[in-house]
């Protein structure tokens, strides 16, 4: 079905193509246009009117092509319906042996300008960026550190205790990244996340993971 319906679009398009090649030859020839000069003039007219379409279709709108596509399209439809009945050919206005005559250069500009017209191409926006796609900058951790108490003279070094410090200073950076971490933690495991986890996953001293789990309780 599909193959039929292609026939007979392409006959159709055969038929009226010999159609309008015909009036505007019999248009030419009542003009004064004899002999093989008669026969040019629907090839020109039809040259420009594929011209300016494939101009339209390959760099998109624009007055230079859609002034030279409709006036190809006028010159055809003109031909067409002079030829209906409406204009004697054998007594042509001085007027149209003008328009006939003057064809040849007109089409020749027009071509010209299509072929070689440059295309304006900074008016296209570039499409906008994901701002999804882009990459987060990763929050720069600074080293951290505390310095230890100078032990007593008659007393062995204090062991490190397990409570946080309260002096230690903690970015507000990483705080929240320790966040995410935990609630990640524990939507995955359902556990809150112990100090070493936390630590192991932030990569930080001991003493610094525990103030970082002191913020988050």
């Amino acid at each position: 079905m599909a193959r039929l319906r292609v026939d007979a679009v392409l006959v159709q398009a055969v038929i009226a193509g010999a159609l309008s090649f015909a009036h505007l030859h019999d248009l030419a020839a009542a003009a004064g246009q004899d002999g093989w000069k008669a026969w040019a003039y629907p090839v020109s007219v039809d040259l420009l009117l594929v011209a300016a379409w494939r101009r339209l279709r390959t760099d998109g709108p624009s007055r230079l092509a859609w002034s030279w596509f409709l006036i190809a399209l006028v010159a055809s439809l003109g031909a067409n319906v002079a030829t209906a009945g409406l204009l004697d050919l054998n007594d042509v206005p001085a007027w149209l042996r003008i328009l006939v005559a003057a064809w040849p250069a007109l089409a020749f500009m027009g071509g010209t300008l299509l072929a070689h017209s440059p295309v304006d191409r900074s008016a296209r926006v570039p499409a906008p960026t994901d701002p999804a796609s882009e990459p987060v900058p990763e929050v720069e951790r600074e080293p951290v550190t505390t310095p230890e108490p100078a032990p007593a003279p008659d007393q062995p070094p204090a062991l490190p205790t397990a409570q946080p410090s309260p002096t230690v200073p903690v970015p507000a950076a990483l705080v929240d990244h320790a966040r995410k971490v935990a609630a990640d933690h524990q939507e995955r495991t359902g556990a809150r996340i112990d100090t070493d986890t936390l630590r192991a996953r932030l990569g930080v001293p001991p003493h610094l993971a525990d103030a970082i789990a002191a913020q988050l309780t």
